[in-house]
């Protein structure tokens, strides 16, 4: 039998991502896009890094004046942050449990604007033979999975119960990011993360499942008034909602709000 290999904890979270300059805004006189200035600051879960990049670059573009400054992290890191004073101007969660932990800071209300759903990830060529979900509960496998605080961490424990299945988990992550690391570094024979993180990976291949749908997830964004931008936020937080957010974080592999990826 293969000997189980031990994954070291990652580090916490992800880096400020900062897209063109700095700069504060007061509250809301100048925080319209059309006052020509103002600094969004947008709090967003690790899943959404690539599309809410690809977004806020297009939507400086559409509106001069205006920057976004992105954090990625965990959504229970991210929420613990703006808990504890961080100036978050947008919220994005990957599950609605994070949105309420902050439910105080919202401006307004938060509204559901994509899904996800979790896949098996492997190592190229699948060196661990993993076929399905039940195959993660084999204790000659290096299985790892994000900590149950955090979205795909609550999903994954949500797909045990639903399946009857008990997985062999060395290592739990404040991310899925870092699960996604993990096995395409090959330190793990496999973990769970969402099939819109899988779809942009290298070095990695996926398993689907049957039951996957039981446990999909769906993302709350919110106007926080922990922020100093608010009048300009929303503007933001409407272009994700809009035709323009959805098409793009369709093309990213996220599905409507309640629905299945691909659907």
């Amino acid at each position: 039998m293969r000997a189980k290999r031990r994954v070291p904890l990652a580090a916490l979270g992800l880096t400020a991502l900062a897209l063109a300059g700095c700069g504060s805004q007061g509250a809301d006189s100048p925080g319209s896009p059309s006052s020509g200035g103002a600094t969004i600051d947008v709090y967003a879960a690790a899943s959404l890094a690539e599309v809410f990049t690809t977004l806020a670059a297009d939507y400086e573009a559409a509106h001069p004046g205006v920057t976004l400054r992105l954090t990625f992290a965990g959504s229970s890191d991210l929420a613990a942050q703006i808990n504890e004073g961080a100036p978050a101007d947008v919220f994005a969660s990957a599950n609605e449990k994070q949105m309420t932990v902050v439910s105080e800071h919202i401006d307004g209300h938060s509204q559901l604007f994509a899904s996800n759903t979790l896949t098996i990830a492997v190592p190229a060529g699948n060196p661990g033979g993993v076929t399905d979900f039940a195959s993660l509960a084999n204790p000659d496998l290096a299985v790892v999975v994000c900590a149950p605080e955090v979205p795909c961490g609550a999903a994954t424990t949500a797909l045990e119960k639903a399946l009857g299945v008990t997985l062999s988990r060395v290592s739990e992550f404040t991310n899925v990011t870092d699960v996604l690391g993990s096995v395409a570094s090959g330190e793990a024979d496999a973990g769970l993360v969402y099939v819109t993180d899988l779809a942009r990976a290298e070095g990695v291949e996926g398993i689907a499942f049957y039951g996957a749908e039981s446990a999909s997830t769906s993302y709350p964004i919110a106007v926080m008034t922990t922020g100093d931008a608010r009048a300009a936020s929303r503007g933001f937080v409407d272009y994700v909602l809009g035709p323009t957010g959805q098409t793009a974080l369709n093309a990213a592999g996220f599905a409507r709000p309640g629905s299945s990826p691909g659907n």
